[in-house]
């Protein structure tokens, strides 16, 4: 019941604007390195704090469907692999992460229903 949920909550995070917006941070680096790039070690550890944030923020809700459904199922870990890659470099990527959330979601209603 516990992994349904989680299934669940993973895809409907998929479609929110907090999704969106880490996610729009992740697929441009190149912008995100321009605008916060600060020199010294102080800039690069701050640098790297930010956009871990802003990665972890996006991909938090997928990373907690591997603990669910576990993680040494290396079924479900490629797949989830395949589409954070998709989501991040395809100029399609934000509709392939909303088609997988509806999909999660759906998976885990159909498995919280049949228990």
């Amino acid at each position: 019941m516990m992994a349904s949920g989680v299934l669940v909550v993973a895809g409907l995070y998929q479609w929110t604007p907090q999704k969106r917006a880490c996610l729009e941070h992740c697929r441009t680096p190149k912008t995100f390195l321009t605008r916060y790039w600060r020199p010294g070690t102080r800039g690069a550890l701050l640098l790297g704090l930010r956009h871990g944030a802003y990665c972890v923020g996006c991909c938090w809700a997928l990373m907690g469907v591997l603990f669910a459904v576990g993680v040494m199922n290396l079924a479900w870990v490629a797949t989830i692999a395949i589409f954070v890659l998709v989501e991040k470099t395809a100029p399609f990527g934000p509709w392939t992460g909303r088609i997988a959330g509806a999909a999660l979601a759906a998976f885990g209603l159909v498995t919280l229903t049949s228990e």
